[in-house]
């Protein structure tokens, strides 16, 4: 490793940013912050290949992209301190949690962030501040603009309607009440020490539910513990981790969280995989008793793919285990096709669709 910083470029309220500015932060690895405007935004897609952010500069001049990437090279490095469970159960459980709460909280944190006037008005005003600041024009020009295009992309297009907004507010809340007794009981999700399915949890913890004035008014009476362990990730640095153990498998606490991803989310994934597959521009499923309209994501079927592979190289014991966890295998077993994709190294979501 060399002692030259990494430099990160990102925005300061982005979920993804946030998520990966917490993991570099327990790692260790320095790092300096580069805030995006719309000309960075376009320098880093251009060395890259990826409209997104964040976007990770390494001192050698290389540009990593996709969180979930980023973190798995540091990992394999065998950085210490390790956030990858010991027991192979536990590692791939904590990996599909990461996914799950990537992608699947994704739709409940933008919801709250663009469909409460509160909340769209504060988030587009510093958007435009911040990451359209070298755009020539007033700022109630670039906050309209802003607004009206995060919530045609993160509403409409995201498949929320006026029927079914009340479904993705029971979302949130009903995993904020799996994970309260969860995080009173111990510091992080699987133990002591955080795994990679607290920095995907953190993502939209931190950045939406526990910044943004409407989630985070819920978030402060309902889930007091899960807001301590936002704090509490955010504040970990190698030195405070120093004397936690590696995580092994997740708690029997985390079980209800499980069943209702195998249950909710990987019934999505089978579902879109199978519209990738044959090619639909739209996937449509049920989630938390509502219909959702949206369009088919390569990149979500990678991941599933992947997610797959993962699950097939475990023991058949390891499998069952697992599967039990989950409440079946919902899919994981390999049942459907396979595209011969493989989750990319960069690009998490396509382009327009990469902001918060």
């Amino acid at each position: 490793m060399t002692d030259q910083p990494y430099e990160l470029h990102g925005l300061k309220l982005s979920y993804f940013t946030g998520k990966l500015e917490a993991y570099l932060r327990a790692k260790g690895i320095a790092f300096t912050f580069v805030e995006m405007d719309t000309a960075d935004f376009r320098r880093c897609a251009k060395e890259t290949g990826v409209a997104q952010m964040p976007q990770l500069r390494t001192p050698q001049g290389d540009w990593l992209t996709d969180t979930t990437a980023i973190m798995a090279r540091f990992e394999d490095q065998g950085m210490e301190p390790q956030f990858r469970p010991l027991a192979a159960t536990g590692a791939f459980l904590s990996r599909l949690l990461e996914d799950a709460f990537d992608e699947w909280l994704w739709r409940p944190a933008l919801y709250y962030r663009w469909a409460f006037e509160e909340d769209s008005r504060l988030m587009g005003r510093q958007i435009a501040r911040t990451m359209l600041r070298d755009v020539p024009a007033p700022l109630w020009i670039r906050s309209l603009v802003i607004t009206t295009r995060q919530k045609r992309e993160y509403l409409r297009a995201d498949g929320v309607t006026r029927d079914n907004g009340p479904a993705v507010e029971g979302h949130y809340l009903a995993v904020l009440d799996m994970l309260e007794p969860v995080l009173a009981a111990q510091a992080f999700l699987f133990g002591d020490r955080p795994c990679e399915a607290d920095f995907g949890l953190f993502g939209p913890m931190f950045r939406h539910f526990s910044h943004d004035p409407t989630p985070a008014a819920i978030l402060r009476e309902r889930a007091p513990n899960v807001l301590a362990w936002t704090a509490r990730l955010w504040a970990a640095t190698p030195e405070t981790l120093s004397g936690s153990l590696r995580v092994g498998d997740p708690p029997g606490d985390l079980d209800p969280l499980l069943r209702c991803i195998g249950a909710d989310y990987l019934p999505y994934l089978a579902t879109n995989l199978a519209a990738v597959a044959s090619h639909a521009p739209k996937v449509s499923f049920e989630s938390f008793g509502a219909r959702f309209e949206i369009p088919a994501s390569p990149y979500r079927a990678a991941c599933w793919l992947d997610l797959r592979r993962q699950f097939a190289a475990l023991s058949p014991g390891e499998q069952s285990a697992v599967s039990a966890r989950l409440g079946g295998a919902g899919g994981l077993d390999g049942t459907g096709p396979d595209l011969g994709l493989s989750a990319p190294a960069s690009g998490r979501r396509i382009a327009n669709r990469h902001w918060m």
